[in-house]
């Protein structure tokens, strides 16, 4: 892959935009040593939280954390239409290991909320609209040999959800929610975990291409307790996905990792804010993605704020998108802002590009045709990522799916 260093801009296929203008405050740029000027990370975090959908006002575009978003394609969650014509259902399938539970409740169930309210408009319509929420826990103590899955799978019309799982102290799981099917979908997941608990935690939006899909994921990760999310979107018209994680306690670790194939039309929209306000706790973000067709469209925006508080943070993040063909597009947007000169560390890097010509010769030189030396590079691409699963069934299937996404065009 030949790499294009990409600040805060837009990349198309054989054009590259550096630099956004807007009042704000100075951010390091990723590579450059020079500052570009961004909304500040901390006004963005600071949106008062609410369950209340008029808290927020209807967005229309121009808003920072809406501006690559195509509206007319949301089918009327942001506005609320969708919620007046709601008819839609899910079918949800579980496996559940020995040592976890599941349940569904109600809107007034205290739970529900503990890792964080919805940040935005349609989280907060996901929330005053859904029937039941699903709660997932995970015993005390309790060391899960097999994941547990989600199975969801959407079979028209508008729906919305409400998921918390919920990892007590020293509970170690991997926990699988999968989406297939159609229809419009709006969600809040939230992930807690106990006191050391360990949760690894696939989400995969392998919808139908007419799908659209918006979640809220929040994670609330306590003392020494380790979150590993891994983000696997292939389908769908459009997805938009919102990560965020927040610290209860000194010790948190957070692995973020990311996966995305854009086909032609498709939109594709991952937005993480890390929010580290606690000392001496990690985090680290790598997300891929690769697109092909006219009009594939991937959106990535990293805001990670380290405030005053957190001294002894330890965190990166990086994205890598490889553009296959021409006619595609990416945004991508990583941002830090740090409070405190107390830190172990903090980086941040963006890059865009095509093949990379010596890689392809190379490959080339040794007797491998063409097109199947440029799947060699794209499975080596993406599978750093699929290995951090750590269950080869998921890593396989996974695997499996981006060998299918090869065959249209590489």
């Amino acid at each position: 892959m030949a790499d294009v260093q990409n600040t805060t801009g837009s990349t198309t296929a054989g054009s590259i935009e550096v630099g956004t203008a807007g009042a704000g405050a100075q951010l390091a740029g990723p590579g450059t040593g020079r500052a570009t000027v961004q909304q500040p990370i901390d006004a963005r975090v600071a949106v008062k939280p609410s369950y209340d959908v008029t808290d927020f006002p209807v967005p229309h575009g121009r808003e920072e954390d809406w501006r690559f978003t195509p509206m007319h394609r949301l089918r009327g969650l942001h506005d609320g239409t969708a919620a007046e014509g709601a008819s839609g259902t899910d079918k949800v399938e579980l496996g559940l290991p020995e040592g976890v539970t599941a349940e569904t409740v109600g809107r007034d169930d205290a739970r529900l909320g503990k890792a964080g309210k919805p940040v935005d408009r349609v989280a907060a319509q996901a929330f005053s609209a859904f029937t039941q929420a699903l709660v997932v826990t995970v015993a005390q103590d309790a060391v899960l040999t097999e994941p547990v899955k989600i199975d969801v799978h959407g079979e028209g019309g508008v729906a919305f959800a409400h998921v918390l799982i919920e990892v007590k102290p020293f509970a170690e799981a991997v926990v699988v929610l999968n989406h297939t099917g159609t229809g419009v979908r709006a969600a809040n997941v939230e992930l807690v975990l106990g006191d050391g608990a360990k949760l690894t935690f696939v989400s995969v939006q392998d919808w139908d291409r007419d799908a659209v899909h918006v979640a809220q994921q929040t994670a609330l990760i306590g003392r020494d307790a380790s979150l590993k999310s891994v983000v696997v979107t292939f389908g769908g018209d459009l997805v938009r996905l919102h990560p965020r994680v927040n610290y209860a306690g000194p010790g948190g670790e957070a692995e973020l990792y990311g996966l995305y194939f854009a086909d032609a039309g498709q939109h594709l929209e991952h937005r993480l804010v890390i929010d580290h306000d606690t000392p001496h706790c990690r985090s680290n973000v790598v997300y891929k993605g690769a697109l092909q067709g006219k009009d594939a469209h991937a959106v990535w925006v990293g805001d990670v704020l380290i405030r005053a508080a957190a001294e002894g943070t330890d965190t990166y993040e990086h994205n890598r998108n490889l553009v296959l063909t021409d006619g595609a597009r990416v945004d991508s947007i990583p941002n830090l802002e740090i409070e405190t000169g107390e830190i172990v560390g903090a980086g941040h890097a963006s890059a865009t590009g095509r093949f990379d010509d010596e890689q392809l010769f190379y490959l080339q030189s040794r007797g491998i045709p063409a097109d199947d030396a440029r799947r060699l590079v794209v499975r080596g691409f993406f599978a750093e990522l699929v290995q951090q699963i750590g269950v080869a069934e998921i890593q396989d299937h996974l695997m499996e799916k981006i060998e299918a996404e090869l065959e249209a065009t590489v």
